[in-house]
């Protein structure tokens, strides 16, 4: 049996196995952090979306989760904390010291946990990269400790992760939007995104040749490159390096969570420890590895071949004519489809949510709530909060496009109670804990300033008031 355990490992990916698994837990250990700073705000026992009213509604359809047996917000927080402290012991390596199994138990439990999360969060949780952390994580769980070398149907089955995201989302911009193919999308893509950071507005003024050229770049990064993930070294090494390099340009251009920060980690998987020591000749890090023990071999064959199953509507979904961009087709999230910004908005809308503590007149003051990540006041500068996701700025994006799935009415009413959980994710509260008499919400078109303006006025933005969303409302039965 020694052969067939030589056959199914590889021992030159000690540092890409590094890399995916503490990198994995890092993210992981984020998106606990996140649930516990947002989860009861937004989806708590008096949340904007109450889990109680969901599971009761949904039961068992919401999918497997430990809530079912019952939710508080108590036993939340129980969750992501347990979470967070094992995936921080996951990034310092603790559990990869000890035998196979231990990281395998570990990895295993927060994909649970995360897993009971995500499949009660509702609109604030149905973002493709949730479902690509549970897959990730459950992927990597396999890859052993560091008594063993890492098996190799494992970082292959991390490449087809990397393969479906990429091409995936290549294919879904082709199918997708005219601006992809007339290479014209990034004309508006900086400036539109739902989240821009500090380096975004350097990025959407550059010139125009230079964006086309991206979109090229992007094209063949996304639908040429994947495939040689599957060829021998360093070809395949080359191609991780390509779509880490894109990754990274991905993510000093915007904020999309985790979701390029997980890309770059699981493509490292894909890098051999010869490119180390190419780079660094005196770096030796070939392990002193004991042999697979058999059990080892058993489980990551198994496991391997059940994601392989898994994975065959994905497959199948790739090369449809009406792709799916981010689904997931099983309870489990695993095996999923992938994709991103198929269709490019060339307008960018804002929603301006106002208070006042005034009577509605000529003479009332409307005062902003701001928000930490969504543009809001002109003169502020873009901030950089990827790879921590701020669920609820992201939200206010797509109510901007006319999506609203049931959370924005609540959430107004939160803001005439000045509710301390739900002040607590904004930036601002421009009435410092007081209720505000009305609550409104407008419509403007934002646009990066040109340079000239920026030097003449100092702002970031420029912007045009389109409409009213929400005419002025209140809690309040004694106002006119």
């Amino acid at each position: 049996m020694e052969w067939i355990a030589g056959i199914l490992t590889a021992e030159d990916y000690e540092v890409g196995r590094q890399i995916a698994q503490r990198g994995v837990a890092a993210v992981y250990l984020i998106a606990f952090l996140s649930a516990v700073a947002q989860f009861p705000a937004l989806l708590g026992e008096k949340g904007l979306m109450p889990v109680p009213v969901f599971l009761e509604r949904a039961g068992r359809r919401a999918g497997p989760s430990l809530f079912h047996r019952g939710y508080t917000d108590r036993r939340l927080r129980a969750v992501a904390w347990t979470g967070t402290a094992v995936a921080a012991l996951l990034v310092l390596g603790v559990p990869q010291a000890g035998p196979p199994w231990v990281p395998l138990i570990a990895f295993l439990l927060i994909w649970w946990l995360y897993t009971s999360i995500v499949n009660v969060g509702q609109a604030f949780y149905g973002f493709g990269w949730e479902s690509l952390l549970l897959e990730a994580g459950f992927i990597v769980a396999f890859l052993g400790s560091a008594e063993i070398a890492p098996p190799f149907l494992v970082l292959l089955m991390i490449r087809w992760l990397v393969f479906r995201l990429e091409f995936g989302a290549g294919m879904i911009k082709m199918r997708g939007d005219r601006s992809w193919r007339d290479l014209t999308a990034l004309y508006y893509h900086h400036e539109t995104q739902p989240m821009p950071n500090p380096a975004s507005r350097f990025f959407h003024l550059l010139p125009k040749p230079l964006h086309r050229l991206e979109v090229a770049g992007n094209h063949v990064t996304q639908l040429i490159v994947p495939f040689l993930l599957f060829t021998p070294q360093p070809v395949a090494g080359v191609a991780a390096l390509v779509i880490i390099a894109t990754q990274g340009w991905l993510v000093l251009s915007g904020n999309f969570a985790w979701l390029n920060t997980l890309t770059i980690i699981l493509a490292f998987a894909a890098v051999p420890d010869s490119f180390y020591e190419a780079v660094v000749p005196a770096l030796d890090v070939s392990g002193a590895y004991q042999p697979t023990p058999l059990y080892v071999t058993v489980v990551v064959v198994l496991a391997m071949l059940f994601l392989a199953y898994l994975g065959r509507p994905a497959l199948l979904n790739l090369f449809a004519r009406r792709q799916l961009m981010n689904a997931s087709f099983n309870r489990w999230h695993l095996g999923n489809a992938y994709g991103a910004f198929g269709s490019v908005t060339k307008v960018r809308y804002e929603v301006i949510v106002e208070g006042t503590l005034d009577r509605v007149g000529p003479g009332a003051q409307w005062r902003e709530y701001e928000f930490k990540g969504k543009p809001g006041d002109p003169s502020r500068m873009p901030r950089q909060f990827a790879p921590y996701h701020l669920r609820l700025d992201w939200m206010m994006w797509f109510l901007a496009l006319g999506s609203e799935r049931g959370w924005f009415s609540p959430f107004l009413v939160k803001l005439l109670q000045a509710d301390p959980l739900v002040l607590k994710l904004l930036r601002t509260d421009p009435f410092d804990g007081a209720r505000p008499r009305y609550v409104r919400a407008r419509i403007f078109i934002y646009r990066f300033s040109t340079r000239e303006e920026k030097r003449a006025t100092g702002l970031w933005w420029i912007r045009e008031p389109q409409g009213v969303l929400v005419h002025p409302a209140s809690l309040r039965a004694d106002v006119p």
